[in-house]
């Protein structure tokens, strides 16, 4: 019984290093097109590709950008963040 219950917990630990669902990846897609037109003014469509290595996963976030939207945020006191 005990050895049931370590292999249950083994492979809903597998289960959650699985690849991302066509849902999450849609949903980080999102997020990085809004993310990347925020700091860039993008041109053509952003790519995300995701990949399983050796201890995880290998990201990649590609786009091409016309141009670099560049901004300062002053701090409360008056230093650049």
């Amino acid at each position: 019984m005990k050895e049931d219950g370590l292999r249950r917990i083994e492979r809903l630990l597998e289960r959650d290093k699985e690849e991302m669902t066509s849902e999450t990846k849609a949903a980080a897609l999102r997020e990085f097109c809004r993310v990347a037109n925020e700091y860039f003014e993008t041109e053509g469509d952003v790519t995300l590709a995701v990949s399983r290595e050796r201890s995880g996963f290998s990201v990649s976030v590609t786009f091409r950008a016309g141009r670099v939207k560049n901004f300062t945020v002053l701090a409360q006191n008056g230093e650049i963040c």
